[in-house]
């Protein structure tokens, strides 16, 4: 329930009428409220009028006209931060890493469980909730955090290195988040993926090793030779740079 006791709304967006009223029934019968749309242009439009009644989408990547990816990387570039589950038939790692790359909450392939999405769903509403409380000691979700040259501002998701403009996904701005917040600690592949992402681990997946790629072309002076984010062979990487709560005035 939210705040004001009203079931959490799921938005369901397919264009298969069959999937549409299976995932609706599984998730009302969970206890959740839901609006279908059968669309991509249609559910771009209904979020980003959105006054935060939707607690959750669902988005199917084959969609016609505008597909599932350029819906979610439109939302996100437009920052609505709704999370969204991506539903497809395709199953390869390529597009699960472009996926979460363009901002998606997790990734479900056809045929799926109804219960094991339902659950999916409630982990990433968890994680949405446990946010929050990630780090008591860094100040409240608005407050600044820095390290060395880097200042990450969670309430307008944005990011300066040596005060310039860095545009990063929303999981890379995850990533470096949880990185500064634990700097100096050696963090496990593992433990990454768990954190940011929610996934389990798995050895064959290369999507934590792409997104620290990605943020060190981004964040490091030279990143072949990355003075923030180092790796520890065998283990996995340890950020370092100084961290400090910075509460903006």
């Amino acid at each position: 329930m939210d705040a004001g006791g009203k079931p959490p709304k799921v938005l369901i967006v397919d264009d298969e009428e069959s999937i549409q009223q299976l995932v609706a029934y599984n998730f009302r019968s969970a206890g959740f409220d839901t609006e279908i749309v059968g669309n991509g242009r249609d559910a771009y439009e209904r979020m980003r009028a959105d006054d935060g009644t939707v607690a959750l989408v669902i988005l199917d990547i084959s969609l016609p006209g505008m597909d599932g990816m350029e819906v979610c990387k439109h939302l996100r570039q437009e920052h609505v931060w709704t999370p969204i589950i991506l539903l497809t038939a395709r199953d390869d790692e390529l597009d699960r890493v472009l996926g979460l790359e363009l901002g998606a909450d997790d990734y479900v392939t056809k045929p799926f469980s109804p219960r094991e999405l339902v659950a999916r769903a409630r982990a990433v509403l968890r994680r949405v909730e446990d946010r929050r409380d990630d780090a008591p000691d860094a100040g409240p979700m608005d407050d600044c955090v820095s390290a060395g040259d880097i200042v990450l501002c969670v309430s307008r998701h944005e990011v300066t290195v040596s005060g310039r403009p860095v545009e990063l996904t929303p999981k890379e701005f995850e990533l470096l988040r949880y990185l500064i917040l634990h700097q100096d600690h050696v963090l496990a592949r593992e433990q990454l993926l768990q954190q940011v992402w929610g996934y389990a681990y798995t050895p064959d997946t290369r999507i934590v090793d792409v997104h620290i790629s990605h943020l060190r072309d981004k964040i490091e002076p030279n990143p072949k030779h990355p003075v923030y984010i180092r790796t520890v062979r065998g283990v996995g990487y340890r950020f370092t740079g100084g961290f400090r709560p910075r509460r903006e005035s």
